[in-house]
């Protein structure tokens, strides 16, 4: 027979919580959706417009094991000065994570949550831009662990100069 304690499938044999990450609930925090020109934006262009998208996160505690984390997408198309249109919207999720150890906790709020937000928010930005009477507006794929990277790296940088 083993010495080891027995652990059910997926529990740690240690008597630990496995690690778990739910979500409880979505919603739509803030959606805007300015098309500037309309009716005039709206007629066939011979070149497609030039479209700045940015992104960010957010997360808040707001229970012992539960975390608000808000996913910010903003585009704005336009040709020359012209506003074709300027689309915003902050995407939340309402999330229970247990079990993580303490320096795993920004990873995954700041990767995983967002990630399993992220298809939500694509298909609200796609149907707005598309009811606005342009194309939807697809969004490709985000790879939040590098935006994580960056902005721990822009972190360090800051703290360095601040001590200096």
């Amino acid at each position: 027979m083993s010495d080891k304690p027995f652990a059910p499938t997926g529990a740690p044999a240690n008597g630990a919580a496995a690690p778990s990450l739910n979500i409880l609930t979505q919603y739509v925090k803030d959606l805007s959706f300015e098309n500037p020109g309309a009716p005039n934006s709206l007629r066939g262009r011979s070149q497609s417009p030039n479209i700045g998208i940015n992104v960010n996160v957010g997360a808040n505690p707001i229970g012992e094991h539960e975390y608000d984390v808000t996913l910010t997408l903003s585009a704005k198309a336009g040709e020359d000065k012209e506003v074709l249109f300027n689309v915003e919207l902050v995407y939340g999720g309402v999330f229970r994570i247990e079990g993580f150890p303490q320096e795993h906790m920004l990873p995954v709020l700041f990767i995983e949550c967002p990630r399993l937000l992220f298809p939500f928010a694509r298909q609200i930005l796609a149907d707005a831009t598309r009811n606005g009477g342009f194309p939807p507006l697809m969004l490709d794929p985000i790879d939040f662990g590098q935006m994580f990277q960056q902005k721990m790296a822009e972190e360090q940088a800051k703290s360095k100069i601040q001590v200096s």
